[in-house]
């Protein structure tokens, strides 16, 4: 959703824009190993912690630029385990590599976002994606030759089911998607401690759950280990996980996990893409509550950017004003 200069255009947008999904600039995935490097929220996480991310290295910037109270704020992200997207202009091997060796090292799942399906995006902020299904089944070969024996979770394609539902991705393109989606469940399943959940949008892109049904079943839900909600929106942990449990229902009681890291305040309406006043959600967690809801995540790295708009840089580049607007606006 842009930004909308009257009402009429706020219908329009919303029915095309509500799931778009930024992912990262190629390139800007820091992966560098060793031991998450403090103590803190997520000490006893399943998951683990980047300890080079974007805020940890944020956070070392500003106590050297003696702005300690903003450091220290930011300490709410680094903390928390945060998903990886590994750039799909690149070999995402090695990143997916060293993060689940750290991992592994420290007894954790490392999380990551697979997020480089050919017409990705429909040509909007995070357009790109393989070039063809081929370059995509040599990608996610990689990529799953990279997890190798070490737990991970990941979320597969943000916006590809959904895209098809909405239309916005063309029709000659629905047959060749949910063929590769499917090959990729599979391929990804084949490593033996790792978890896929495909992306399913929003409530408020799709609301009728139902008509996700069909197309996720195409797309290799069976073969998964559930769906994925929320990525890189603000709708609230009650409407995701109302959603989640009437479409896990649909499809025979599937689970799910929900992208918790901006939602604190909810969406503002009419705007996705960078939307001022959020905050940072619940924090990373397998206690949800519910038995088909897996875990609230934070998907969508808190503080890289939706996109240019509202003052914001390119989708997917770290922008620390951002994050530290956000961790203004939590809680805890």
């Amino acid at each position: 959703m842009r930004r909308l200069i009257h009402a009429l255009a706020v219908l329009a947008v919303l029915a095309l824009t509500a799931g778009c999904t930024p992912g990262p600039e190629a390139g800007r995935v820091p992966v560098t190993g060793g031991a998450s490097r403090r103590s803190g929220p997520a000490a006893h996480s399943p998951f683990w912690v980047d300890p080079r991310g974007p805020a940890a290295r944020q956070i070392e910037l500003w106590r050297r630029q003696g702005r300690a109270e903003d450091a220290t704020l930011l300490e709410r992200i680094a903390d928390e385990p945060v998903a990886l997207w590994p750039a799909g202009e690149l070999d995402p091997g090695p990143a997916v590599r060293s993060a689940t060796a750290s991992a592994a090292r420290e007894g954790r799942t490392a999380l990551f976002v697979a997020y480089d399906i050919p017409h990705r995006d429909c040509g909007r902020h995070s357009a790109g994606g393989a070039a063809d299904a081929d370059a995509y089944r040599r990608w996610i070969g990689a990529f799953a030759d990279a997890l190798g024996g070490g737990r991970a979770l990941v979320v597969l394609e943000p916006d590809a089911v959904a895209h098809i539902v909405d239309g916005c991705t063309p029709a000659e393109y629905h047959d060749e998607r949910e063929r590769l989606l499917s090959e990729a469940v599979v391929r990804l399943k084949g490593r033996p401690r790792t978890k896929v959940y495909l992306d399913a949008g929003n409530p408020s892109w799709i609301p009728d759950a139902e008509k996700l049904g069909e197309p996720l079943e195409r797309a290799g839900i069976a073969h998964a280990d559930g769906f994925a909600l929320n990525v890189s929106n603000f709708e609230t942990d009650k409407a995701s996980r109302e959603y989640g449990l009437r479409l896990s229902a649909r499809l025979g009681g599937k689970h799910f996990v929900v992208d918790t890291s901006r939602n604190g305040n909810g969406p503002l309406e009419g705007v996705w893409c960078n939307p001022p006043g959020r905050a940072l959600g619940t924090r990373p967690t397998t206690a949800t509550g519910e038995p088909v809801l897996d875990a609230y995540l934070w998907i969508k790295r808190p503080g890289e950017s939706d996109g240019e708009c509202g003052g914001g840089p390119a989708a997917g580049r770290w922008w620390p004003e951002y994050a530290l607007e956000l961790t203004r606006g939590s809680t805890g």
